[in-house]
């Protein structure tokens, strides 16, 4: 399915039944045949457009790393599922934004030192000593844990995604970042309500 990614992400919102007022909707999923790898983004793109993904493509990392370790070691069962749906997602949006960049000729890395970012507002904030924290917290303190650094996480995702929303140039990088906005407020949603539970 063309947006196999924007499919997993709306189930994040409803995997523990939503609260609050209901996230913007992402535009309608396509239901072509083309996997999110063959999703091109055109060759018109400005440096807002190779910055935020760049950055993404940190932020992801950062995402994938923190959730595999949830779903190693989360104690609620609903955090474990949310855990997975959320890297099924990122693992797709990471792939199709990688291919962005080296459609680009761009490099997938970006250089994390904090006065290169000053002028944007920073990378995100989840250094790797926190990341790291995650597989040593005791294990009835894990889950407060990981939702507290998680919240953050995705904040600064949606943190990120207005960089390419206001600035950018590049129609689909522009869609996605609409899409990020989206699913993490519906994913943000779900992770308080686990933390009052």
């Amino acid at each position: 399915m063309r947006r196999r990614l924007v499919a997993v992400a709306l189930v994040i919102p409803f995997l523990l039944g939503a609260c609050g007022s209901p996230a913007a909707q992402p535009p309608p999923v396509s239901t072509s045949d083309t996997t999110v790898a063959e999703i091109t983004a055109g060759d018109e793109y400005n440096d807002t457009d190779v910055m935020f993904l760049q950055m993404f493509v940190h932020h992801q990392r950062q995402a994938l790393q923190m959730t595999a370790t949830a779903v190693k070691r989360a104690q609620d069962p609903e955090l474990k599922t949310l855990a997975q749906a959320v890297q099924v997602t990122e693992s797709d949006e990471l792939k199709m934004i990688e291919g962005w960049l080296k459609s680009w000729g761009k490099s997938t890395e970006v250089d994390t030192a904090p006065n290169l970012h000053a002028h944007h507002g920073g990378l995100p904030g989840t250094g790797p000593a926190e990341i790291e924290a995650l597989t040593t917290v005791k294990e009835a303190e894990f889950d407060t844990a990981f939702l507290s650094l998680f919240l953050a996480h995705q904040h600064n995702a949606m943190e990120l995604a207005n960089l390419v929303r206001t600035g950018g140039k590049n129609a689909e990088t522009k869609a996605f970042g609409e899409r990020v906005r989206a699913s993490r407020q519906g994913g943000i949603q779900q992770m308080l309500k686990l933390m009052t539970k």
